[in-house]
């Protein structure tokens, strides 16, 4: 608002005649419409408080980043509408602070805020001069999310190189345990049975080790390794039915109920078969490990823009918080007797296929895991050079 107006209004304060009193307060009105108009079409958010913390106005952005209802947060603690701010400690220093958060609601959102004391017109501000404080946000998320795409890749990248020489310190011994366990089992059929039995037992355990491990490692390398994908046009209704239908007695086993709500009018889309079913194969069977008996799981494809979406809920009883940023980190399970590798199969997949994935947790009640797959190819590939008008 104008600080010339409004101190001209204070000296005239004694002199201002009734009748002159509306036309102040239509000026009044006026001005902070116009400041009103202007704060809410910022995309930034803006909120301001008073001395104690209680909210005095927040514009439209910050209503959208925390999903609140402005005239519900009028006069109340910011601290209660924003829960896990620690409003007390920002603001303890008297000087402006910056902080990034994260937010789960409405929308699972990164945010860049800083704090900054507000004080009437002095030369030297103290504590005593401050009469609230402007909260300052802004959206992060893409950001975030493309500093953490980067880490990922160059953790992949290490992964990689890893795995290469995994496979060749390790495969090889195994290879070689595996041909001589082969020569002891023909060589065990001479030893007399009554010996024969105990060592037969120790040495189909040791098979069993050599085969867990051997597929610890392809596992390993499926994870990490990029596979060239052998695309063709595919219904995806199709490979999730096909998808279900192999884990059909797991699924009787389990009583476990499976919804299918397929679109019906998908466009076909290029795809790899098998891989796209691997990844749906995790994906079902993750939710399966996550209910353990009785429960429901509802498959839904739909069409969301230039995306084609196929959304697995759960009622498994949802992930926290921590465990949602560790999720596609490679051996990190939740589960006892987990790997930790099948989630990052699926994004590395997913991420082939142009695709993106989102995960919406309902801690307590189950988890829904959503795959976004382009309408349109959005990889990149070579194209062979070009012959025409060379000699």
């Amino acid at each position: 608002m104008n600080s010339g107006f409004l101190d001209k209004l204070i000296e005239r304060l004694g002199r201002v005649r009734p009748e002159e009193v509306q036309s102040y307060l239509l000026r009044l009105a006026d001005e902070k419409g116009f400041l009103e108009t202007i704060f809410n079409a910022i995309h930034e958010g803006v909120i301001v408080t008073d001395i104690g913390g209680r909210i005095n106005y927040l514009n439209r952005a910050a209503c959208e980043l925390f999903g609140l209802e402005r005239e519900a947060c009028m006069g109340q603690p910011l601290s209660e509408r924003l829960r896990g701010l620690e409003w007390s400690k920002l603001v303890e220093s008297d000087k402006v602070v910056s902080r990034d958060m994260e937010v789960f609601y409405p929308q699972h959102r990164y945010l860049n805020f800083y704090v900054v004391p507000l004080a009437l017109d002095a030369p030297r501000q103290t504590r005593q001069d401050h009469v609230g404080y402007a909260v300052i946000l802004r959206d992060i998320t893409e950001s975030r999310r493309a500093t953490d795409e980067t880490i990922q890749s160059e953790k992949l990248t290490a992964l990689t190189l890893l795995a290469a020489g995994v496979a060749h310190e390790i495969g090889n011994p195994l290879n070689s345990l595996h041909i001589h366990l082969q020569l002891m089992e023909r060589k065990l059929r001479k030893v007399p049975e009554a010996q024969r039995k105990d060592l037969a037992k120790s040495l189909a355990v040791a098979s069993e080790e050599i085969e867990r491990l051997d597929a610890i490692i392809h596992q390993f390398l499926g994870a990490i390794r990029p596979a060239r994908l052998n695309v063709q046009p595919e219904n995806i209704n199709q490979l999730v039915a096909e998808s279900v239908a192999f884990l059909e007695n797991e699924i009787r086993d389990r009583n476990v109920l499976v919804e299918q709500e397929l679109r019906s009018d998908l466009p076909l889309l290029e795809v790899d078969r098998g891989q796209l079913k691997q990844a749906f194969y995790n994906v079902i069977k993750n939710a399966f490990q996550a209910m353990q008996q009785d429960g429901l799981l509802r498959i839904h494809t739909d069409l969301e823009d230039e995306w084609l979406t196929i959304a697995f809920s759960d009622t498994g009883g949802g992930i926290t918080p921590e465990q949602m940023s560790k999720i596609f980190e490679p051996y990190f399970t939740t589960k006892v007797s987990g790997t930790g590798l099948g989630l990052l199969i699926v994004r590395r997949i997913v991420r082939e296929h142009g695709g993106e994935i989102d995960l919406v947790s309902d801690e307590g009640k189950g988890l829904t895991f959503t795959i976004r797959l382009p309408l349109r190819d959005r990889r990149a590939r070579m194209l062979p050079p070009s012959t025409s008008g060379e000699a």
